[in-house]
Order: structure tokens, then sequence, then C-alpha cells
């Protein structure tokens, strides 16, 4: 099962919204996935434990480019297109 953490500042506000949006579209897609959100300093410390973390394109760089985890900055996070393309370009759908 697919293994994915929604990030943002606090971990409560746009983390949370994210999520709603990435489980309505693995849902469609269907995906069977674990999603878990959090604040960014937490993802940083958990994100080996992660295939991917989905965050706002400002937090991007704060994440380990080099393990193998994916790593998704978005910059509108209420977008489901733009989600979905991120998602199918990192071949997760």
């Amino acid at each position: 099962m697919l293994k994915v953490m929604v990030a943002c500042g606090n971990g409560m506000g746009s983390s949370m919204l994210i999520k709603m949006k990435v489980e309505a579209i693995f849902k469609k897609h269907q995906v069977e996935a674990q999603i878990d959100h959090t604040s960014v300093g937490d993802a940083i410390s958990s994100a080996a434990n992660y295939d991917v973390i989905l965050c706002p394109l400002s937090f991007e760089g704060s994440f380990n480019q080099g393990g193998k985890t994916q790593i998704i900055g978005l910059q509108n996070v209420l977008s489901e297109a733009e989600i979905t393309e991120k998602l199918k370009n990192a071949s997760i759908l």
C-alpha cells in the first residue's frame, strides 16, 4: 500500500484540505493508500517512512530530495487538476 504524507506549515489547515483532495483523487483512480497529514517540521523527520510527500511549493525545498521519497510541491493546494497532474507525472496514478 502506498504511504502518503501531506504537509503544511502547521499541519492543520492546508494539509487537511490537500489530504481530502488526494483521498478523492485516489478513490477515483482506485489507488489504495495510507494518507497522513502533519506539519512540515514533523514531515521532514519522518519523510523516509513515506513513498510520497505533498506540500505547498514554498516548502518543497525543505525536504531532502535524494532519498526514495518523492516530494511533490503544489502551487495551488486546492487545485484537484494540479494535484492529479503532478501525481500522474510522478507515476503514482
